[in-house]
């Protein structure tokens, strides 16, 4: 083993250090890596999801994030991080928490007809629930991406049905991202 290698597992041993700034620490770093080549992290996705445990909310979003840029590679792996993304996302302290939960869903439900199935109803109890709040546009963002994956026949018709009151009557961006999503759920001619 390198020694960068060692380094690393030093790293994800803190991500259930008992010390919160420790993992906070790790779990930043680690997201910070996975931006850049998530493969490296493939071998620690387990710890990842059980870092989702952790009390803090900033360990938590970062491990979300880690499992964002994982689901490409393992979807079906990630998939064992739902629990915890959905605790996150009704996590009613922390709205960079709930964020990176959206993003997580949306970008795991986007993979399989099964997994939107999964997903949406969180996705869209999320949508329900934020409307309105300082995230909301950015979760409209991980929403449209959603929306282009492959979702089954009913996801995608409940999402146009979620959405379609916002595209008839919003205004700005809101008005322009819920249009684009009813325009990517569209059966295509």
């Amino acid at each position: 083993m390198t020694n960068n290698e060692e380094q690393f597992e030093k790293l994800v041993e803190k991500l259930s250090a008992s010390s919160r700034r420790e993992r906070q620490v790790a779990a930043a770093a680690m997201a910070e890596l996975a931006r850049v080549e998530p493969a490296i992290l493939e071998p620690y996705k387990d710890q990842i999801i059980d870092a989702l445990n952790r009390p803090e909310a900033q360990t938590r979003w970062e491990c979300l994030d880690m499992l964002t840029a994982l689901v490409p590679l393992d979807a079906k792996t990630c998939e064992k991080a739902v629990d915890g993304a959905e605790t996150a996302l009704f996590d009613e302290g922390s709205g960079p928490l709930r964020l990176s939960a959206m993003r997580f869903l949306c970008k795991l439900g986007a993979t399989s007809p099964s997994l939107s199935s999964k997903a949406w109803p969180l996705i869209d109890e999320g949508i329900q629930c934020y409307h309105g709040d300082v995230e909301f546009s950015d979760m409209l963002n991980a929403v449209i991406d959603f929306s282009s994956g492959d979702l089954a026949p009913e996801v995608k018709e409940a999402l146009a049905a979620r959405m379609a009151f916002d595209a008839a009557n919003g205004r700005g961006s809101l008005k322009k991202r819920a249009s684009l999503i009813l325009e990517n759920v569209q059966p295509k001619e």
